[in-house]
Order: structure tokens, then sequence, then C-alpha cells
């Protein structure tokens, strides 16, 4: 299951910090996730201080 990131996100970097694989960048307002990259590992669930992402 692919991962995402929802409209809560404040673009805090801190989930982009925290992926081993490099899948998340920066966006336009908000963070995104190259599932293509994404090895669904859950660190970037567990890092996010909003609760913004989640398995779809």
């Amino acid at each position: 299951m692919a991962y995402v990131i929802s409209d809560k996100c404040t673009a805090c970097g801190v989930c982009k910090d925290t992926c081993p694989v490099e899948a998340i960048s920066a966006g336009e307002p908000i963070y995104k996730i190259d599932a293509a990259t994404c090895i669904e590992c859950g660190q970037c669930v567990d890092a996010c201080p909003t609760g913004a992402i989640k398995q779809t």
C-alpha cells in the first residue's frame, strides 16, 4: 500500500529528513511521496507531527 500526504501537512520537512530512500520531496504547498521509490517502511508516518501521512 502506498503512503500519501494529506492537506494536514505543514511542510515542516520532518518526514523528508526521516525517509531512508529519499522518496519524499517538497511540493506546492505540501510535501509529496514518490510511490515508485517508497519502500513503505512507515518511518515518515511515525515522524509526522501532524498525522498527515496515511496509507491508501
